[in-house]
């Protein structure tokens, strides 16, 4: 799926929302007069994105919408970059989040499942599209992964990646070591010393 040759040139995660980082399913609504938007993300695309961070990459979020949900996932999940532009383009978008990390397109993998998305998937280094991506989208991608947006697509990809890297167990026993610091065992069992 992915090689450990392309995989060792990418230093950036791009990824979009709709259709990525969820299933592209939108709530709108109104509370005391304001229009509020909600979005449903999997948790395991979290984790993914955690553990992709922990490995030494950077990830960005460029999305063609704007919504306090998403600006509330971005900085829960600690990213490096955030674009939410209803207006502008994404590509540009995504250059202008790139170049102020002192990164390249070349260097960039980017995951995408419609149309919004293709003009990014033509020029970044890594183009990947979701398993319920468009046919656009799939043709302009080199990784198709088998999950759908919003149900773990993401961490399937995090995994793959890792893998390709050689560094998927030992990120992995880390993450489950710092999860589990500062707990005692005889805290959770109860046991007495």
């Amino acid at each position: 799926m992915i090689s450990p040759a392309a995989a060792a040139r990418i230093t950036v995660i791009g990824l979009d929302v709709d259709g990525v980082l969820t299933d592209g399913g939108l709530i709108l609504g109104d509370v005391d007069g304001s229009p509020v938007e909600f979005k449903r993300y999997d948790v395991q695309d979290g984790v993914g994105i955690v553990l992709l961070r922990r490995a030494g990459l950077k990830v960005v979020i460029v999305t063609g919408r704007e919504s306090e949900s998403v600006r509330l996932r971005a900085l829960e999940l600690n990213v490096d970059g955030l674009s939410q532009d209803r207006r502008g383009p994404k590509l540009p978008n995504l250059v202008k989040l790139l170049a102020e990390l002192g990164e390249t397109l070349e260097a960039t993998a980017f995951l995408g499942d419609d149309l919004p998305d293709v003009a990014i998937l033509r020029h970044v280094g890594m183009p990947v599209c979701v398993g319920n991506a468009t046919p656009e989208a799939r043709a302009a991608s080199k990784v198709q992964l088998t999950r759908h947006g919003g149900q773990g697509a993401v961490r399937e990809f995090a995994e793959a990646f890792l893998r390709a890297r050689g560094v998927w167990e030992q990120v992995v026993e880390h993450y489950i070591a710092d999860r589990s610091r500062d707990v005692a065992l005889d805290e959770i069992t109860g046991a007495k010393q």
